[in-house]
């Protein structure tokens, strides 16, 4: 199984119970952070993480005005979706940075949160 495979396996187990996935967000102006993709040019990439601990880890240097905050998938999907789509950002899940990242395109991270969201 491929490290994107398994990344993404892992993600999906640890929201399934709670139906939340984690992005951070400026305290101040309530940007997110959406970064530049070290493996596309021109494509921003928003990371993703599976709990609030793991999203907090990334807290710091430039974005240590940020805090993890919860969106819902039901969130995800009527609010999100649609602004990421148009803007063409793609997603990092459980960032960790470092070259340890796994990016997917919007539409085949939106199918697995799709394929876990109705099994509620």
């Amino acid at each position: 199984m491929s490290n994107t495979n398994t990344t993404l396996k892992n993600f999906l187990a640890d929201i399934k119970p709670s139906q939340v996935i984690w992005a951070l967000q400026d305290k101040e102006s309530e940007d997110w952070v959406v970064l530049d993709s070290p493996s596309f040019e021109n494509t921003d990439v928003m990371p993703l993480w599976s709990s609030a601990a793991l999203a907090q880890q990334h807290c710091i240097d430039e974005w240590s005005d940020y805090v993890p905050c919860a969106i819902s998938l039901s969130d995800w999907f009527e609010f999100w979706l649609e602004d990421l789509n148009e803007d063409n950002v793609i997603v990092g899940v459980n960032w960790q940075g470092d070259d340890e990242y796994v990016e997917l395109e919007l539409s085949e991270f939106t199918q697995a949160l799709a394929e876990i969201e109705s099994l509620k």
